[in-house]
């Protein structure tokens, strides 16, 4: 019992430092400059635009609300939470961790600390086993949805930090054009996200992605090709998170 006093009250310390981090990085600005500064010095194709980022806050109110249900004292023995175990902690350094790498121009660490966080929130989704498992209404909104979202979004990021590295560092494609990269990553992505769809009935990972790929419609107008695949995309995904959805309303 002691042990799972112990772990509640770490999730709690490590998601007050990973909001901290967050937001003092942009309010100092860390490094005399902004996470959208950085991102806007590479133009990735993948990229999404500006507005899309916002995504922090729902995803941190999330988080926030898991952080307070996971400390309740009635909580303290929940299987489910024991399943998670440490995991989420360390999540939230790979966070913080990647922010300061991020802030330094540290590309190649900065992506090392999104894989620690990305291979963090699997594990935790496995665990869970989202979208499979049945639990309790407020179980679902507090445990699963929060970790659904964080893990969608973290996909995207990782896809991301991956292009704005390969861009820094001048890799030429194996002679392949950026824009046909770019449609490709696309196209792979939406394969990823229709299968967690037709296996998991995952909404909230869906409605992520949807977003993300939206979102990079709006920004890469100037490139037809990856506006429009990614348009394609997003369109793809809405309709098979409807299909799931409808799924999951059926099977309740």
């Amino acid at each position: 019992m002691r042990r799972d006093s112990v772990r509640q009250v770490v999730n709690v310390v490590v998601y007050i430092i990973t909001i901290a981090v967050n937001i003092l990085a942009n309010a100092l600005p860390l490094n005399n400059q902004t996470t959208g500064e950085i991102s806007d010095r590479y133009p990735v194709l993948f990229t999404p635009a500006a507005y899309v980022f916002g995504i922090w806050l729902v995803i941190y109110a999330f988080l926030g609300a898991f952080t307070i249900y996971q400390a309740l004292p009635q909580q303290r023995a929940n299987p489910h939470l024991r399943r998670i175990g440490y995991l989420f902690a360390l999540s939230g350094l790979a966070n913080s961790i990647w922010i300061v790498f991020w802030h330094y121009n540290l590309l190649l660490l900065s992506l090392l600390a999104m894989l620690v966080l990305l291979g963090s929130l699997i594990a935790i989704y496995l665990r869970l086993d989202i979208g499979r498992r049945t639990v309790s209404r407020v179980e679902r909104w507090l445990i699963h949805v929060p970790f659904s979202i964080y893990l969608g979004w973290i996909t995207v990021a990782t896809i991301a930090n991956v292009s704005v590295l390969l861009f820094a560092s001048g890799w030429d494609g194996f002679g392949i054009d950026a824009v046909t990269w770019t449609v490709l990553v696309l196209i792979v992505g939406v394969a990823i996200t229709l299968a967690v769809l037709a296996t998991r009935l995952d909404v909230a990972y869906g409605l992520v992605i949807v977003w993300a790929y939206a979102g990079i419609y709006v920004r890469q107008q100037a490139t037809p090709a990856v506006a429009l695949t990614a348009a394609g995309a997003a369109l793809i995904v809405l309709a098979a998170v409807v299909v799931a959805g409808l799924k999951r309303l059926r099977a309740r």
